[in-house]
């Protein structure tokens, strides 16, 4: 069953119209696919939402819902960023805003002060090590604690349907400062795996930045997925997409590794609500 609901139009930085996608996603077969622009960010940058734009990227992805019922279930959704401190808390968006989801990530992650921000995301591996080193005096243990800890808070005061690129920490180091197989990164990994069970929140597989070729792997990655099965936490593929064309990219190969991992269930939002649909490759 094709879906994506991590999907960012030109009202934040994706590259077109919500209707472009729309056009895509029925040529594909898709049965469902959800917007999740950018939330606002009290500072100037390149990737959110404008706090002017929130209501006509609603009343944008509404009209459309409306328009293609017949053809596509549409959804209204937002990723909002957590950076503690600083911007709005997930309900302000949750209770003004006609949201169908909402998906929680952390791509800034502070230390200190709300003007230290280590931006992990990004195509140019050169502005996550400048980050690590200005902010975290290039101690790589202590910069992926405090992401993780971020995480675990975002989790802890806010409510999300699903979290984002779970493990995006790692996109940029390749191996460099860390391997996922230290004590410490999976005494970190397993707590706030934890922390997602007991919230009850979806762990999105995210393919991102494999196709962009920015990772070695997905989010989260093969040891992360196991450990998911083990703890039976939900999950759903998606694909972060920022073009057109990206909608679905690497499903297919992903679908394979999840079932062949053990998992048989995806989540799937529709128009009833979430629900448990059969994964099939």
């Amino acid at each position: 069953m094709l879906q994506n609901l991590h999907t960012h139009t030109n009202f934040s930085d994706g590259s077109d119209d919500p209707l472009v996608y729309i056009h895509e996603a029925i040529k594909q077969g898709f049965l469902t696919l959800g917007f999740s622009d950018h939330s606002p960010l009290p500072f100037d940058n390149t990737f959110a939402l404008r706090e002017e734009k929130v209501n006509a990227y609603c009343q944008e992805v509404l009209h459309l819902k409306r328009q293609f019922s017949s053809q596509i279930d549409l959804f209204l959704g937002m990723e909002i960023d957590f950076i503690p401190g600083t911007g709005y808390p997930f309900t302000h968006f949750q209770e003004n805003f006609p949201l169908d989801y909402t998906i929680g990530s952390v791509h800034l992650v502070r230390n200190g002060s709300p003007n230290d921000l280590w931006f992990i995301d990004g195509p140019d591996p050169a502005t996550y090590d400048h980050g690590l080193n200005i902010m975290f005096g290039g101690d790589i243990r202590k910069g992926v604690t405090a992401y993780y800890r971020q995480i675990n808070e975002m989790l802890s005061t806010n409510h999300m349907d699903m979290i984002g690129h779970i493990d995006k920490i790692k996109m940029h180091n390749r191996g460099r400062f860390f391997s996922e197989a230290e004590p410490w990164y999976n005494a970190l990994v397993d707590e706030t795996l934890e922390l997602v069970k007991q919230t009850g929140t979806i762990v999105e597989v995210n393919t991102r930045g494999l196709y962009k070729k920015r990772s070695d792997s997905l989010f989260p990655g093969p040891a992360l997925l196991k450990k998911i099965f083990t703890l039976k936490i939900p999950l759903m593929i998606s694909s972060d997409a920022h073009k057109p064309r990206e909608i679905s990219l690497l499903f297919t190969e992903t679908a394979e590794l999840l079932y062949g991992i053990g998992f048989r269930e995806l989540m799937n939002l529709s128009p009833a609500g979430w629900e448990k649909v059969t994964l099939t490759v």
